[in-house]
């Protein structure tokens, strides 16, 4: 791998608008340029951004496949993307060209926990239902038997990957009452366990036999992906629900929204799709599922941190230093 050096005053394109302070911050450190109107770069207009910049950051609008890493200039050395998935970068053909890669983990954890449980309560009391009928004036008055959910507490959740996010989600559906089953690859140690009152499950199909209420935060990869299919979706109990604030692809959208449009499950709540920012219409007339424009990290505080996390990563790496949110291993 090649050797870090210092660079003085690094060039960096900034492929969205970011928080003015953010972007007041850059311009002082950096010779910044910036999105101006926000607009989505296609892939001609990302290649032509980068071709002149030490330094690139994307976000996870932007796909950076070995076609756009391959024509990369030879004086870019620097991914410093903004946000904690990376899953949009291809991170060996990055490493094969000898560009760093760097991301901002840990800065969303509460923000998407906090979404994750109000999606958690939405779904089975039936909240986005209800919105729809008082704003579309349906509502008639109390009825002992209308508009009936299901209670919260004493309910089983099951929570597939319990990283920071998951453990954040935990934590917080303890608070109300939730018993806890977990699975992930490697089990948690008995006191971390014991501390979040959960219970480990190894096997993926019995904890989506056994929940009433899913909740998906493992990052995409090739064995997460469609982690969530039809034959997943038919071991759920008839009155469950199936939560995702963490990756799109993680469900198999075409046989939710079979389920869904059968009765098959009891809802769900969602906030990334397979094909964003394109959702399927389909969704848009299931009344059992409550849809979120991928909110899960829109907090004022969390994208001015995520910002920061950002600077610090490129001032560290122009010092000639390794920055403290290197993804790619094996640098020197």
């Amino acid at each position: 791998m090649p050797e870090l050096s210092r660079i003085e005053r690094p060039v960096i394109r900034v492929t969205r608008t970011l928080l003015p302070a953010v972007e007041k911050r850059m311009a002082e450190l950096f010779d910044a340029s910036f999105n101006s109107d926000d607009t989505p770069l296609s892939r001609a207009a990302l290649i032509e951004v980068m071709a002149d910049c030490d330094v690139l950051v994307p976000t996870v609008t932007d796909t950076i496949d070995a076609e756009v890493i391959a024509a990369a200039p030879a004086r870019l050395k620097l991914i410093a993307s903004y946000g904690a998935g990376v899953n949009h970068i291809d991170l060996a053909a990055a490493k094969a060209k000898g560009i760093m890669v760097t991301n901002t983990p840990g800065v969303f954890t509460d923000d998407t926990a906090d979404l994750t449980m109000a999606l958690i309560l939405n779904v089975p009391r039936r909240l986005g239902e209800g919105h729809r009928a008082m704003r579309n004036g349906e509502w008639r008055g109390w009825s002992p038997t209308n508009m009936l959910g299901h209670r919260i507490g004493g309910k089983t959740l099951g929570i597939i990957g319990l990283g920071r996010i998951g453990e954040a989600v935990a934590l917080r559906a303890k608070a109300f009452g939730l018993n806890i089953i977990y699975n992930k690859r490697h089990r948690l140690p008995a006191s971390v366990e014991d501390e979040l009152n959960i219970t480990f499950e190894p096997d993926i199909d019995r904890l989506i036999a056994r929940s009433d209420i899913i909740s998906l935060h493992c990052p995409l990869t090739a064995e997460t992906d469609k982690i969530i299919n039809a034959e997943r979706i038919a071991l759920m109990k008839a009155n469950a629900y199936i939560i995702n604030s963490s990756r799109g692809e993680l469900i198999d959208e075409n046989a939710l929204i079979e389920a869904l449009e059968t009765g098959r499950i009891g809802g769900a709540g969602l906030d990334v799709y397979t094909h964003e920012p394109a959702v399927d219409p389909r969704l848009f007339n299931i009344p059992n599922v409550v849809l979120l424009p991928h909110l899960g990290s829109a907090t004022f505080e969390g994208r001015e941190a995520s910002g920061e996390r950002v600077i610090t990563n490129i001032r560290v790496w122009a010092d000639g230093h390794r920055p403290p949110d290197q993804v790619l291993e094996g640098w020197k």
